[in-house]
């Protein structure tokens, strides 16, 4: 979905129409579309290992370029996207795309769906091949379902040869320690979700910022690295916590009282990391997008496309484009991954789940603060607690909430819950199969087949 959800309003750039805060506000206020046209896309991060854990490489013979080709060739509709003769990426006419996350991760962004059936297709259809690629092998290569690389030191992983990581691989440990942890070590799913207007969009963003703790924890697969428990249910959701804090977590833009105009406002003044000349990526040292609007850089000033390529620089726990993103959730298995976007689904597609779980958000957030309560979930998932009130709790009044919202909006895909629900009755996230597998064999070969994709 976020290649149709990024367009700009404006394919044309004029040097004589510069962009102005109104002009992008302007935009924002556009978005929207009736609610009979909802759309679903999901977005599903894998990260491919050896059968020890350790690291593929791009260059392998088959390794990350080898995949990429692949797929090119074996499946109809996906055009090439290269960096110099680095192919990076996979596009389709219908918006889907195959991209390269910093340290190899393979991150499927579907079309936008009508149905979660749909998206469901497409994903197996992308997984199933996947998986035919590694049997190809003969056992070199596993897929995994994890938040975070078990096995590998992160400093053992290598680095894709895209320009924006060569910055972003300078730029984001100067904020956060844990950058790198973050850029080759984690994977996620996310989905992308349609508003109405302003005010849908307001209400949807304030509900999905406000569950973020409970996403955190229902989806919490990564307590393991480099072999050992980290102490964290999700230790993707910590590596987070320790990357940049301006363009990470909660930035005033996605606080209750939510606007567009706030949120651009936020995208303006948070700084970049890169603008793009031509075929080069150029460090922007510190300059944030109201400069660059206002004075321009060495004679350029930025168009439609530069504004894009910004807004894919933040990295919030919901994200406002076109659509609103909802991240915050480690990798998981592929059923488990298209329940979560059955979660938000019924959560948003739904007015009374809506209401619903607006009143549950209001009650969350009578207990602890912003950090603590995604402190609990990072450490503790669904056995976590914050001032005596405990998130297997809420998460169990998310269930009802959403299995009700999906019976409404979308009665045909209410299964696709069914593996959440099942998790939140039992109360174990991913994450305490993977740390009961660990104890019973240790062995990087074992932990790596418990985490299968």
């Amino acid at each position: 979905m976020s290649k149709t959800e990024a367009q700009s309003p404006k394919s044309a750039e004029s040097a004589a129409e510069r962009l102005t805060a109104d002009a992008l506000l302007s935009a924002f206020l556009d978005y929207g579309r009736p609610r009979e046209d909802f759309l679903v896309g999901g977005e599903f991060e894998r990260a491919v290992v050896r059968p020890d854990g350790a690291p593929v490489f791009y260059d392998d013979p088959d390794g990350i370029r080898w995949i990429l080709n692949q797929i090119k060739a074996r499946q109809p509709g996906w055009k090439g996207i290269y960096e110099g003769d680095h192919l990076i990426a996979l596009m389709r006419p219908s918006g889907a795309n195959v991209t390269l996350e910093p340290g190899g991760q393979v991150e499927l962004s579907g079309a936008p769906h009508p149905t979660l059936h749909e998206v469901a297709a497409e994903m197996r259809e992308n997984r199933d091949l996947l998986l035919q690629l590694a049997a190809e092998t003969e056992g070199r290569l596993v897929w995994t379902a994890a938040g975070l690389t078990p096995i590998a030191a992160i400093s053992d992983v290598g680095w894709m040869p895209k320009g924006r990581y060569v910055i972003m691989r300078e730029y984001l440990p100067q904020y956060g320690d844990l950058a790198h942890w973050m850029m080759k070590g984690t994977s996620s799913v996310q989905a992308n979700y349609d508003f109405i207007d302003e005010a849908d969009c307001a209400r949807k963003v304030r509900l999905c910022a406000g569950l973020a703790p409970l996403t955190t924890a229902l989806f919490a697969n990564s307590p393991l690295s480099e072999n050992k428990p980290t102490g964290f249910m999700s230790t993707r959701g910590h590596v987070w916590t320790r990357t940049d804090p301006a363009r990470t977590g909660f930035p005033p833009g996605l606080r209750n009282d939510y606007t567009h105009a706030r949120w651009v406002e936020y995208l303006l003044d948070v700084p970049m990391m890169f603008y793009k000349r031509g075929k080069d990526w150029v460090p922007a040292e510190g300059r944030n997008f109201r400069h660059y609007m206002d004075r321009g850089f060495e004679g350029h000033f930025p168009g439609w496309s530069d504004w894009d390529l910004h807004q894919t620089s933040v990295f919030p726990e919901v994200r406002i484009k076109r659509t609103i993103e909802v991240r915050g959730a480690d990798c998981v298995d592929h059923e488990l991954a298209l329940a979560f976007c059955a979660l938000f689904t019924g959560l948003l597609y739904c007015n009374t789940a809506l209401e619903a779980g607006l009143k549950l958000v209001a009650d969350i957030e009578r207990h602890g603060t912003r950090d603590s309560r995604l402190a609990a979930a990072c450490k503790d998932a669904l056995a976590g607690e914050v001032d005596g009130a405990r998130i297997g709790d809420w998460a169990r009044e998310l269930g009802h909430i959403a299995q009700s919202g999906m019976e409404s909006c979308m009665p045909g895909n209410v299964a696709y819950l069914d593996p959440l629900l099942a998790r939140i009755e039992s109360g174990r996230c991913p994450a305490v199969d993977m740390l009961e597998a660990w104890e019973r064999d240790p062995s990087p070969e074992a932990v790596i087949q418990s985490i299968r994709y």
